[in-house]
């Protein structure tokens, strides 16, 4: 089992989530983040007054998936999420050692 972690532009988060849906991945977390990357902040314009925003609001969505689906996922995550412009995001994959389903004690894949 492996963990997808991807940071996205918040807009792209339904078309993420319909994808997701239509290929039957059975769960995800989602998070409002803020934070930043290459583009580090950016400038806005307020009442005539400029201010920096140095933490840029994203979404992170997190997924747990059997190894054999992970690249099918993460293809489809690059695919929508891509503008190809600056702040994209990222996608982190780690293993996961074990899962437990609260309610059932279920273990590993079952519990997914």
């Amino acid at each position: 089992m492996k963990k997808i972690e991807a940071i996205i532009k918040p807009f792209k988060l339904e078309a993420i989530k319909d994808a997701l849906n239509d290929m039957n991945v059975l769960g995800m977390t989602v998070m409002e983040v803020k934070g930043f990357g290459q583009q580090k902040g950016h400038t806005e314009l307020y009442r005539g007054a400029e201010y920096q925003i140095n933490f840029v609001p994203k979404v992170k969505v997190e997924i747990v998936a059997a190894e054999d689906n992970v690249e099918l996922i993460v293809e489809t995550i690059i695919r929508i999420a891509k503008t190809g412009k600056v702040g994209d995001g990222k996608i982190f994959i780690s293993p996961v050692d074990d899962v437990v389903r609260i309610r059932t004690g279920e273990r590993s894949s079952s519990a997914i």
